[in-house]
């Protein structure tokens, strides 16, 4: 899958409030009440991930999650990256 330019993934993430690029990377941090509810949710996550064949790093610092998203293997942001972004940040709301 092909590298997005640059210009391109800053105006996506517009709608992605909160996610940040940089180092050929898009990420962004969460906070939960619990540890739990931390690893709660990364575990939601992963069952996207692992269905789509796409896995986020995660970093896990207590009770704040952070995810960074790039295609590895392409060697930056691609669309993949965007969609798992877009996921997160859905399963995130819905957690409420």
């Amino acid at each position: 899958m092909a590298v997005l330019p640059e210009a391109e993934i800053i105006e996506r993430l517009a709608g992605l409030p909160g996610w940040e690029y940089r180092d050929r990377a898009i990420s962004k941090q969460f906070r939960f009440t619990t540890f739990m509810d931390g690893i709660r949710f990364i575990n939601r996550i992963a069952q996207y991930a692992e269905a789509t064949d796409h896995h986020p790093d995660i970093t896990i610092n207590y009770t704040r999650i952070t995810f960074g998203c790039s295609t590895h293997s392409d060697g930056g942001v691609t669309e993949k990256d965007l969609r798992l972004a877009g996921e997160i940040e859905r399963t995130f709301r819905a957690a409420g």
